[in-house]
């Protein structure tokens, strides 16, 4: 048995769904708090934490709320939500727009991960993986009580 195995375990993940997305500059990805979309993505867990993994690229990482500056993200770097507030992902620090709720709300047999394609047209590209991960979140998940809010 090997240690990942007994942390996944451990934590009790109960589901996942992500988006495959290759963005061209200039574009603004905004992201609900997952207790806006849990009922339309994963119904069935107690709590779900967002997360971006950049594949190739950068872009700007930053809270929905604004509370802290953007923070650059290049490939190979993950960022995780584990309270699931909103935040935002772009091709330039500040920039915002709108949740696109209707990406959310998928039909049931199709396939992960879900593709899309987002932006300008532009020369500068990051492609990333925008997932969410459903969880057990009580008595106690060693997970959710190691992460920052």
């Amino acid at each position: 048995m090997d240690v990942l195995s007994d942390v996944l375990r451990a934590v009790r993940l109960t589901g996942a769904i992500y988006f495959d997305v290759d963005a061209s500059s200039p574009w603004v990805g905004e992201s609900p708090g997952t207790a806006d979309i849990a009922a339309a993505i994963m119904p069935e867990a107690e709590h779900i934490i967002s997360f971006h993994a950049v594949m190739s690229g950068s872009c700007w990482a930053a809270l929905g709320d604004d509370s802290v500056p953007p923070v650059l993200v290049n490939a190979g770097d993950v960022v995780v939500f584990p309270g699931g507030v909103p935040n935002v992902l772009s091709s330039s620090p500040g920039a915002r727009g709108e949740p696109n709720m209707a990406m959310y709300y998928r039909p049931i047999d199709e396939s992960l991960p879900f593709a899309v394609i987002h932006g300008g047209g532009g020369d500068e590209r990051t492609r990333f993986i925008c997932g969410y991960l459903g969880c057990d979140a009580r008595p106690f998940n060693p997970l959710l009580a190691a992460l920052p809010a």
